[in-house]
């Protein structure tokens, strides 16, 4: 999937957005960093199982709203840094937490959400991922690097 233009997707259920998510984390390769945008509720921790899936993570996913960032092994010996930065005040903040040693790492796939907490950190060239809630199902999902 080309991303580096915008292209925008529409979801009517959990299972498209998923599905739309494991297609995005095929594309990807260890280093990529995705952006995950969205207000409460968007659809992002639906988002992230499937990109979890697409990378072949067979744990179940959780939010890491307070842990700040769950790790998973992958096959082939990367990694997926998830990240939830809903509960960090800033770039300060997170380096408290060592958000910038997940995200330099070359060999892991970090997905974090809620970035705009982080902005002068975040390397370039990241995948964006924008939810938007249309509906009771229906989600636009605007994806561009």
């Amino acid at each position: 999937m080309d991303m580096n233009t915008e292209k925008i997707f529409y979801s009517h259920s959990e299972e498209e957005t998923e599905k739309l998510a494991f297609e995005i984390a095929c594309s990807l390769v260890p280093g990529d960093t995705v952006l995950l945008r969205g207000n409460l509720g968007a659809g992002k921790t639906v988002f992230s199982r499937g990109f979890a899936k697409g990378l072949g993570c067979d744990d179940t996913l959780s939010s890491p709203t307070y842990t700040i960032v769950q790790e998973y092994q992958l096959p082939g010996g990367a990694r997926l840094y998830h990240m939830d930065l809903y509960r960090i005040a800033d770039a300060g903040s997170a380096l408290g937490f060592g958000v910038d040693e997940f995200i330099d790492d070359p060999k892991a796939y970090k997905l974090i959400e809620w970035p705009e907490r982080i902005e002068s950190l975040l390397p370039e060239n990241c995948v964006t991922v924008e939810i938007t809630h249309k509906g009771d199902e229906e989600r636009e999902l605007k994806v561009f690097r």
